[in-house]
C-alpha cells in the first residue's frame, strides 16, 4: 500500500464525512439563525428556545436525508471492503 493510496482513502473518507454531515449542519445553522433573529426582535432570552427548534429540525432532516446518507456511507464502506485485499497486500 503506497502513500498515495492511503492519502486517497483518507481524502475520500473526509469528503464523505463532509457530504453526509453537510445537510444536517446547514439545517441547524439556518434554524439557529432564524431563532436568534426571532429572539433579538422579541427580546426573549429563553435558553431552551435556541436548542429545541434546532433539535426538531435536525431530526426532521435525518428523516428526510437519512436514506441518502446511509447510501453514501454504505457505498464507501462497500468500496473499502471490496478493495481490502488490494489495500492489505
Amino acid at each position: 500500500m503506497t502513500q498515495e493510496m492511503v492519502i486517497a482513502i483518507a481524502e475520500r473518507a473526509i469528503w464523505i464525512v463532509l457530504i453526509v454531515s453537510g445537510p444536517l449542519l446547514l439545517i441547524a445553522l439556518i434554524v439557529g439563525l432564524l431563532v436568534s433573529i426571532f429572539q433579538a426582535t422579541t427580546s426573549i432570552q429563553e435558553q431552551t428556545l435556541a436548542f429545541v427548534p434546532k433539535i426538531v429540525a435536525v431530526l426532521v432532516g435525518i428523516i428526510f436525508f437519512g436514506p441518502w446518507m446511509i447510501s453514501q456511507l454504505t457505498s464507501y464502506v462497500a468500496d473499502i471492503l471490496d478493495n481490502l485485499t488490494r489495500y492489505i497486500g
